[in-house]
């Protein structure tokens, strides 16, 4: 199988390196440390899978997968990230990936991961598993945020880190005035006043780091 691996921190794609290394079905055809380099690594390679960091610098997460899916139907994702499985996994699984795993695992299960997306199944550890099935229960208490669409979710994200509407606008490539808008929605969705309030939510649930 063919595999790009998408993250910006180079210690972490070398990690990745060695951990596939003896893995003679396993070939790493290229890296990348943001979302331009790997649309243009796109353009020239066929891939399998992309190991995708949710968190680069240049464009959200959520928004890389939809164009992924967009330019290279074929190409599966597994979301290899720092955050943890309860705060994003579900949210990255119904915008398309084939399976989502933290950092802090990626040396005991990464290679089984892989192996298992190629084969055109999903992959997800134990622990998502029982969330997904709790998802299920009509009495599950869900949190706060999981009320807002994926555009949503990426803005209070941004405003929950202290970014500037301006530069939440053009990170995500919209208006300000689109910004407001949705800064707006979010605090209707969540009955908040304040980006303090959004802030300390963001804390407490772990979404932010």
């Amino acid at each position: 199988m063919k595999i790009i691996i998408v993250d910006d921190h180079e210690l972490i794609r070398e990690g990745l390196k060695k951990v596939t290394a003896r893995e003679s079905d396993i070939e790493i055809i290229a890296e990348a440390c943001n979302a331009d380099e790997l649309f243009k690594l796109l353009d020239k390679h066929e891939i399998d899978i992309v190991i995708l960091d949710i968190s680069l610098p240049d464009k959200s997460g959520l928004d890389i997968i939809s164009d992924i899916r967009t330019k290279s139907p074929k190409t599966k994702i597994l979301i290899l990230t720092m955050h943890p499985e309860d705060r994003f996994a579900v949210r990255a699984l119904r915008a398309g990936v084939s399976g989502y795993i933290t950092k802090e695992n990626a040396s005991k299960f990464l290679i089984d991961a892989l192996r298992q997306i190629n084969d055109g199944r999903k992959y997800i550890s134990s622990q998502l598993a029982e969330q997904l099935a709790f998802e299920l229960d009509v009495n599950y208490d869900k949190p706060i945020h999981d009320s807002l669409s994926a555009r949503e979710f990426e803005v209070m994200r941004l405003i929950a880190e202290g970014m500037p509407a301006r530069d939440i606008a053009e990170k995500l490539f919209i208006s300000v005035n689109t910004v407001t808008s949705y800064r707006s929605r979010i605090m209707e969705k969540m009955k908040m006043k304040t980006n303090a309030e959004i802030i300390r939510y963001a804390i407490e649930q772990k979404l932010i780091t």
